[in-house]
């Protein structure tokens, strides 16, 4: 049987777990959506001003993302710092949280499945926040491609998932290179770094620890619940490693595996 495959971890809510949904679930709805009028109302001002560039609206994701991690009650223990360069951030994928988590880290636009985009709620708040949506097939490589430059260009830093999908939140996955190229194109290689950011999560005490891990055909609708229902939660490190020059290596193949080691080698629950 496969990783994937196996009994999915329970959470025990508890007699008050129908109690903490509701209270949960407004305190972030009013946050959220509270903050996206504010956001679109930034950005009738910031984008006749600014163009491309967003100096003002990525501060409020950034709040909405703390915010939303203390209503929670998940405790973030950051090491190291996000880099100053211009470039791009990959971390391993885990779960939604991991939007939450990051960007309350980082001022961040991160790389989606085009399909989030159709999400009901979650995908407006990701085109508003200037998420780059891409889809996952050879063909439109070149496009995507171009998209990703031309939001570097505009000095976006843009973080993305090499592992191509979340997991149980006990491992790292093999990382897909593909993405990697839109930093080998046009002299970028030479202007570019990359981050890896490693995301641990650490159940609380007594649970399982894929707690937080969102995979296979787990839906997300069941999995918030589960969250907000949770009547303590435990904690996330984030570890901001090095970052690399993308000219210090040979091509998108040596980049990947770099940052996968990088990060394999600094997760504490990694399995195999």
């Amino acid at each position: 049987m496969s990783w994937q495959d196996a009994p999915l971890p329970q959470v025990r809510a508890g007699p008050f777990g129908w109690l903490r949904v509701l209270w949960r679930g407004a305190a972030m709805s009013v946050v959220t959506y509270g903050c996206l009028i504010l956001l679109l109302l930034a950005r009738l001002v910031e984008r006749p001003l600014c163009g491309p560039a967003r100096p003002v609206t990525p501060h409020i994701t950034q709040f909405v993302c703390r915010a939303n991690c203390a209503i929670l009650g998940l405790a973030r223990v950051v090491h190291g710092r996000p880099m100053a360069q211009k470039g791009a951030v990959v971390a391993n994928h885990s779960s939604w949280l991991d939007i939450f988590t990051l960007n309350a880290c980082d001022r961040v636009y991160f790389v989606a499945k085009a399909e989030v985009s159709g999400w009901p709620g979650i995908g407006w708040l990701a085109r508003a926040t200037g998420t780059v949506f891409i889809r996952r097939r050879g063909v439109e490589a070149k496009v995507q491609q171009d998209i990703f430059e031309a939001r570097l260009r505009q000095g976006h830093r843009l973080l993305f998932f090499p592992e191509g999908t979340s997991t149980d939140a006990i491992r790292v996955l093999p990382f897909k290179s593909s993405l990697f190229q839109a930093f080998f194109t046009h002299g970028l290689d030479r202007v570019l770094f990359i981050q890896p950011v490693t995301v641990v999560y650490h159940a609380p005490e007594g649970e399982d620890p894929r707690f937080y891990g969102w995979w296979g055909e787990m839906d997300f609708a069941g999995h918030l619940w589960k969250m907000l229902a949770a009547p303590r939660h435990g904690r996330v490190e984030i570890t901001f490693h090095p970052e690399v020059p993308v000219d210090g290596f040979e091509d998108r193949k040596a980049l990947a595996a770099h940052c996968e080691r990088v990060i394999r080698t600094s997760h504490p629950l990694a399995v195999e």
